[in-house]
Parts: structure tokens; C-alpha cells; sequence
């Protein structure tokens, strides 16, 4: 529970679909992205990211 699903209270049925789409393409690219020499849990990895996210926007982006 990365992104707090079971928070989600989307009504329209498209739209929870769209955001789980989403959500797991969000999840695999936490997986593939080495943020540290050691690794890191999922929530570690996006944390890190979001304090200092133009250090990793490159890294991203060659995925």
C-alpha cells in the first residue's frame, strides 16, 4: 500500500481504473529505479525521490 489505495474513494468506475493503471505503472518504475548503494523499501525509494526529484528526473527518463 504505496499510494494509500485503500483510501481511494473514486465513484466512477473509468476513473478508479485510470488511477490504478497508473498507480501500478508508478509502482513498477519505483522497482526498477536504483535510488541508493543499498536498496530501499518502495515508500523509502519514493520519499527520496520526492524531496530531490531533479536528481532522479534523468534516471527516469532513460527507463
Amino acid at each position: 500500500m504505496i499510494f494509500r489505495e485503500d483510501e481511494n474513494r473514486t465513484l466512477d468506475k473509468q476513473t478508479a481504473f485510470n488511477l490504478n493503471i497508473i498507480r501500478k505503472w508508478a509502482i513498477n518504475i519505483l522497482k526498477l529505479l536504483e535510488v541508493d548503494a543499498k536498496p530501499l523499501r518502495l515508500k523509502k525509494k519514493r520519499y527520496a525521490i520526492g524531496t530531490n526529484p531533479e536528481k532522479y528526473i534523468a534516471r527516469v527518463m532513460s527507463l
